[in-house]
């Protein structure tokens, strides 16, 4: 559970750890992400600076929203940082995104399935 956000997102987007100079597109870009997180309830108001923080720093006791998080700020970034050729690609990930949000915001009240 200690991995670095930014090597994970990293990883997941085809990059080597020891490449670098995206470092700072990619940090901004999960920041945002991290805050909309942040917002949905999940988390806290931790943001990264370098690959020191890690999942365990944002999600603190919400670890077990850990894979749904790590893939919606993947998908997030990816959609930013590079996106699909293909709207058809495009429009696919969008949808995972949407139904990422409401799990990940039910996982976090529960309430909102009774209403």
């Amino acid at each position: 559970m200690n991995d670095s956000i930014l090597l994970t997102i990293k990883k997941l987007l085809g990059l080597t750890p020891d490449y670098t100079p995206f470092d700072m597109d990619l940090i901004i870009n999960i920041n945002t992400f991290l805050g909309v997180l942040n917002q949905l309830g999940v988390g806290n108001s931790a943001r990264l600076s370098d690959e020191s923080t890690t999942w365990q720093d944002f999600l603190g006791d919400h670890t077990v929203l850990l894979d749904e998080v790590k893939t919606y700020v993947y998908l997030r970034v990816q959609m930013v940082f590079d996106p699909p050729a293909s709207s058809l690609v495009a429009e696919a990930k969008k949808e995972v995104i949407k139904e990422l949000e409401w799990r990940i915001n039910v996982k976090v009240d529960p309430k909102e399935m009774e209403s």
